[in-house]
């Protein structure tokens, strides 16, 4: 079953320039991956440093592939580093399941 991951950043403005381009890498690394569907990164027209990335996976077990990935691990703690934190995850498959 399909999932989207939603992934929020807080990023200051000082530090844009240094994480857009690790965004865009991710990106890139990303659909490469077995079973990445699509992406798309959105950023808040009220707080521009407020960024959304949505991703489509095939299933909840590709995205945890691809999550302990080398290259994701690589670019992850770059960015981590940066922001002071680690990234959270949130995961949501489609439709209502009891």
């Amino acid at each position: 079953m399909a999932v989207k991951v939603l992934i929020k950043r807080i990023v200051p403005e000082k530090m844009a320039k240094d994480l857009i381009p690790l965004f865009r890498q991710m990106r890139s690394l990303a659909t490469n991956h077995v079973g990445y569907i699509s992406g798309e990164t959105l950023r808040n027209l009220d707080n521009p440093e407020e960024f959304m990335v949505i991703s489509t996976w095939q299933s909840s077990d590709d995205w945890k592939d691809w999550l302990q990935s080398k290259d994701k691990k690589e670019i992850q703690g770059k960015i981590d580093s940066l922001l002071g934190g680690e990234t959270e995850y949130k995961i949501f498959h489609y439709g209502f399941k009891e």
